[in-house]
C-alpha cells in the first residue's frame, strides 16, 4: 500500500476512458443549475475547474464528451465512518439499541491497521464514487495502535485515509476528531483508547503536523486539493467542557471547518444536564463552538432553546436519515432548523445505505410520516443540501454548482432506468431526489477527470470484490 506516494488526487485532469476524448469539453444533455434543468449544456474546463458554461447547445460539437442524462453537481457526503462500512449487515441481525450496536463498532475499530484501513477505505470511498459522490467529509477518530500507543507516524491512520481517498478519485476533507473521554468524567476504556491523544493540547499537536504537512501529492498549480483537514468534537461526552475552547480555537485559527456530534441520543442529554446543568447545544455555545464554519450532526434532541442557539450563530446541521432510523436515533426537527438559519447538510454516517438520494429523500419523507403533511422542502433545496451546503460545511464553498470557477466536479444519473424512466426531463430534479437511487448514476467526474463511466470505477476494479476482500480481512467470522 502505497501511503507515502499515493496516486494523484482528482484533481488532476486526464483524458476520458477512451483516452482520445478531451476531458476539458462535456457536453451535458441535461443539467441542473441550481433551480431549473436546462437542456444542452456545454461545459469547459481547465486546472481541474469549470471555465465556461454554455446553454442551449443542441448537440455535442467536435471534441466534446457526452454525458447523457440529468448532470448535477457532485454530490457531498458531509459525514462519514468509513471503517463502520464492515458493519453492513451484521449490525442489523437482531435487536439492541444505539449502544448495543456501538459495541459491534468497537469491535471493527480495534481490528483496523493502517494497511486494512487504507483497504477498507478505498473500497469504501469507490462505492461513494459508484453513488455520486465526488467528496467525503471523514469523522476521524481512529487515531492510534490499540491500547492507545501512537503509531511512529502519529498521523498514519489519517493519512491512510487521504491514500484512499486518492485512489477512490474523490476528494476528502479529514475531519480530525478530539475523542477524550467515554463519558462525563470518566477516562477512554478498551478500544477507546485507541480514540484519545489524553488532551486538547496534545491532539492540537499530532492534527497541526498532519495539517502543516499538505496533501500528500502535488496538486498542478491553481488547482484545488485533493485533501483538507478541519477538526471535529466528538461529542460532550467525549471531550471535558474545560478542553472544548481548545478544539474550537484550532480551527478558528486555520478557518477550518469544525464538526461535531450533538445530542444523537437522550441520554447524552440527561448525561450533560447532570454534569453541567445544561444542554449540549449551551455547553457548545458557552466554549465558543458554534458559528458558521460548525456544523452539527444529527441534532436530533433538541430544545427550543437550542434551536435558537444553532439557528442564531449560523451553525449548519448535518442529518445522516438512513444511520438515524437504522440505530433507531429518532428524527430531528430539521424543517424547524432550517427556518431558524442553520444551512442543512446530509451523510452517510454508519454507511447502512450508501445513497444520496436516498439521504435526501428521506429528510423529506420522515418529516412527512412525523408531521403528517407534505412538501416541507423543494427538490431543488434538497438537492442544494446534497451538493451548495454538503461541500459549504467541509469547507469548499466554491463547490456545489455547475458555475465558471466552481471545481469540475460532476454526477450524471440516468433518466431512463426503470426507476427513472417517465417523467419529462424538466422535472430531472424531481426525479433524482423522489424516485433514482445511487444505482442509477451513470458518471462521475472529479476535477475534469473522469472516475466513474457508464456505471463502472475507471480506477478501483471490481468494487464489490474489493469491499468483500477489505471486510473480510478485519471481520474474518
Amino acid at each position: 500500500m502505497p501511503l507515502t506516494d499515493p496516486p494523484p488526487g482528482p484533481a488532476e485532469p486526464s483524458p476520458g476512458p477512451s483516452g482520445s476524448t478531451p476531458a476539458g469539453l462535456l457536453w451535458l444533455e441535461h443539467a441542473w443549475l441550481g433551480e431549473a434543468v436546462e437542456d444542452g449544456v456545454l461545459v469547459e474546463t481547465g486546472g481541474g475547474r469549470i471555465t465556461a458554461v454554455r446553454t442551449g447547445v443542441p448537440a455535442p460539437p467536435p471534441g466534446a464528451e457526452a454525458l447523457r442524462g440529468l448532470t448535477l453537481p457532485g454530490l457531498a457526503n458531509a459525514h462519514s465512518h468509513a471503517f463502520h462500512r464492515a458493519l453492513r449487515g451484521t449490525a442489523q441481525a437482531g435487536r439492541g439499541s444505539f449502544w448495543t450496536w456501538r459495541e459491534v463498532m468497537y469491535e471493527v475499530a480495534d481490528a483496523l491497521t493502517p494497511d486494512t484501513y487504507f483497504e477498507l477505505a478505498r473500497a469504501a470511498y469507490a462505492e461513494m464514487a459508484l453513488a455520486g459522490i465526488t467528496c467525503v467529509g471523514e469523522f476521524h477518530y481512529l487515531h492510534h495502535n490499540p491500547g492507545g500507543t501512537p503509531y511512529d507516524d502519529p498521523n498514519a491512520m489519517g493519512r491512510a485515509l487521504v491514500a484512499a481517498a486518492a485512489e477512490a478519485g474523490i476528494r476528502i476533507t479529514l475531519l480530525d476528531t478530539a475523542y477524550l473521554s467515554s463519558g462525563f468524567g470518566a477516562p477512554p476504556a478498551g478500544p477507546q483508547r485507541r480514540f484519545s491523544d489524553g488532551t486538547a493540547d496534545a491532539w492540537a499537536e499530532r492534527v497541526s503536523a498532519m495539517a502543516d504537512a499538505g496533501p500528500p501529492g502535488p496538486a498542478a498549480a491553481g488547482e484545488p486539493e485533493h485533501v483538507r483537514t478541519g477538526a471535529a468534537i466528538h461529542s460532550v461526552r467525549a471531550v471535558p467542557a474545560g478542553q472544548l475552547t481548545v478544539v474550537a480555537d484550532w480551527a478558528a485559527d486555520r478557518d477550518a471547518p469544525l464538526h461535531v456530534h450533538l445530542s444523537e441520543q437522550t441520554a447524552e442529554n440527561d448525561a450533560c444536564l447532570a454534569a453541567h446543568g445544561v444542554t449540549p447545544t449551551r455547553l457548545l455555545a458557552d466554549r465558543g463552538a458554534l458559528g458558521p464554519r460548525t456544523t452539527a450532526v444529527h441534532a436530533t434532541h433538541l430544545t427550543d432553546d437550542d434551536v435558537r442557539l444553532l439557528g442564531a450563530s449560523g451553525t449548519g446541521v448535518c442529518m445522516c436519515p438512513t444511520t438515524e432510523r437504522d440505530l433507531a436515533d429518532g428524527i430531528g426537527p430539521a424543517p424547524r432548523l432550517s427556518a431558524a438559519g442553520c444551512p442543512l447538510s446530509l451523510g452517510s454516517d454508519s454507511h447502512a445505505v450508501v445513497d444520496p438520494f436516498e439521504e435526501a429523500r428521506a429528510m423529506e419523507m420522515d418529516e412527512r410520516l412525523r408531521s403528517r403533511t407534505r412538501g416541507h422542502w423543494t427538490a431543488a433545496r434538497l438537492l442544494r443540501a446534497a451538493t451548495e451546503d454538503g461541500h459549504a460545511a467541509l469547507g469548499r464553498p466554491d463547490a456545489g454548482r455547475i458555475a465558471p470557477g466552481a471545481p469540475a466536479d460532476l454526477t450524471t444519473v440516468a433518466l431512463d432506468t426503470v426507476r427513472t424512466a417517465g417523467p419529462p426531463p424538466r422535472l430531472g430534479a424531481q426525479t433524482a431526489v423522489f424516485a433514482a437511487t445511487a444505482a442509477d448514476v451513470r458518471h462521475v467526474t472529479v476535477g475534469g477527470r473522469a472516475v466513474v463511466r457508464d456505471g463502472v470505477h475507471l480506477l478501483v476494479p471490481d468494487v464489490p470484490a474489493a469491499l468483500a476482500r477489505a471486510i473480510a480481512a478485519v471481520r474474518p467470522d
